[in-house]
């Protein structure tokens, strides 16, 4: 733990919570020359106080520990920038609009690198009463499938799970976006939809 960087973070959050170093300190049942002792980066909280900190100052605990808490500028969040993660255990498919500690069966998951595919594997799509008609030649076998395909668009995400039973096939509202995909055993892959 950063002293410096964790007492900067509380006392960001408490004035941005309206409080005073002695009602945190009341809160938490400390003694307001404590807090000041840490934002002034002379000290840090015990442990023990970590969870009663965040709850008081609403942050995650990691966040307090990390140091490195970071401002989120929703209005300039993109659907094209969405985060996938695929657990490895039981193949749990999470996503998060913005940087998130994300965990599944015990695994803490990193985000997902999405890859361009060679010119063969890219899906194929057809324009079909107005939506897209997507298919692809890729294996569909338990061991080695598809398991979904999602459109993003700036305000849209649209997911559609694949099974290896079914073949690949999907229909996608008609829009320009980026279409990506997640294969088994390679990965997750992309490809730019063209403009209507």
């Amino acid at each position: 733990m950063d002293q410096i960087k964790t007492g900067s973070i509380i006392r960001s959050l408490r004035q941005r919570q309206g409080m005073t170093q002695a009602e945190l300190a009341e809160m938490i049942g400390v003694s307001d020359k404590a807090v000041s002792k840490w934002e002034r980066g002379c000290g840090a909280p015990d442990i023990s106080l970590l969870t009663q900190i965040s709850e008081a100052l609403k942050v995650n605990t990691d966040s307090l520990l990390r140091g490195d808490l970071e401002e989120k500028d929703m209005s300039a969040q993109n659907m094209k920038k969405m985060n996938f993660y695929v657990c490895p255990d039981c193949g749990n498919l999470l996503f998060s609009a913005d940087k998130a500690n994300v965990s599944c069966c015990g695994n803490k998951l990193t985000a997902l690198t999405a890859q361009i595919p060679e010119k063969e594997d890219c899906l194929k799509f057809e324009d079909s009463d107005g939506e897209w008609y997507i298919t692809s030649d890729h294996e569909m076998s338990r061991e080695h499938y598809i398991s979904f395909i999602a459109l993003l668009t700036d305000d849209t995400l649209i997911l559609k799970k694949q099974y290896p039973e079914w073949g690949l096939s999907a229909r996608l509202p008609k829009s320009e976006g980026l279409l990506l995909w997640y294969c088994t055993s390679h990965g997750l892959f992309k490809q730019n939809l063209p403009r209507r």
